[in-house]
């Protein structure tokens, strides 16, 4: 079995991480290439950036900080946040980043998830989908959970992974945020559903939420923020305790 990844999740805004609920009530809690450096060497398998600045000149000044980010972290990192085009894409790749993440523009915009991964490969290309439960059916949405679209969770899944997404990346709206862990049996019939990797995003409140979801659900990977950012527990003791559950994981130096 490949090895599990833990994946901290930094929000930046104008250059700083900041940290909030549906990106309100932000505060700072940081420097993101240093809180980049800081996590890599915790032991961190990747790192995901999301741009949440709503102008242009946020925009410039997060393709400028992806390529200091480049320059300092040593492992690999996704970016995202306003990938509308191709040219959206190109600018933050030839920036200095690993992958890339579309979400809302996706669903507007399929072919775009097929544009991308033509011209630079799929495992470049990470499409989050974010779904919440509405009759028993995991409906999709867009706009952080804000706009519900007609689209089901498992088709669209394989919609996506046909167009050439290298990974998903899928949060549950109805767990995000609640800190109360994820919903695992859907997790794990995503996962047994897909040849490509899932991430699982929104919900962790503690180490046991994240065993649970790489056990149960399946998951290849856990995304995570505040329990990294506010020190409740370190990349290291997560890893140690995913290590004592039998979960494979890549191993933290000393």
């Amino acid at each position: 079995m490949p090895a599990k990844r833990i994946i901290p999740c930094l929000d930046v805004k104008d250059g700083r991480t900041v940290k909030g609920i549906n990106f309100e009530g932000l505060t700072d809690v940081g420097d993101p290439v240093e809180l980049g450096v800081r996590y890599a060497a915790e032991g961190a398998d990747e790192l995901v950036y999301l741009d949440i600045s709503a102008t242009k000149e946020g925009r410039n000044t997060f393709t400028e900080l992806v390529g200091r980010i480049a320059e300092r972290i040593n492992i690999p990192f996704t970016v995202g946040g306003g990938i509308a085009s191709v040219e959206d894409a190109a600018r933050l790749l030839d920036a200095g980043a690993d992958k890339i993440t579309v979400n809302s523009a996706a669903v507007a915009n399929p072919e775009l998830i097929s544009e991308i991964s033509s011209r630079y490969g799929r495992q470049f290309v990470v499409v989050a989908i974010d779904a919440k439960q509405i009759d028993g059916v995991w409906r999709v949405t867009t706009h952080g959970g804000s706009k519900l679209t007609d689209l089901e969770l498992f088709s669209w899944a394989k919609e996506v992974e046909r167009r050439g997404a290298g990974e998903i990346m899928f949060t549950s709206m109805d767990h995000d945020g609640t800190r109360n862990g994820y919903p695992n049996t859907t997790f794990a019939q995503l996962c047994d559903s897909l040849s490509i990797p899932v991430i699982a995003s929104g919900g962790a409140g503690s180490a046991e939420d994240i065993v649970e979801v790489l056990s149960i659900g399946k998951a290849d990977a856990a995304l995570a923020a505040s329990i990294f950012h506010y020190g409740e527990i370190t990349i290291k003791e997560l890893k140690a305790k995913l290590q004592k559950a039998g979960i494979p994981i890549r191993s933290v130096a000393n």
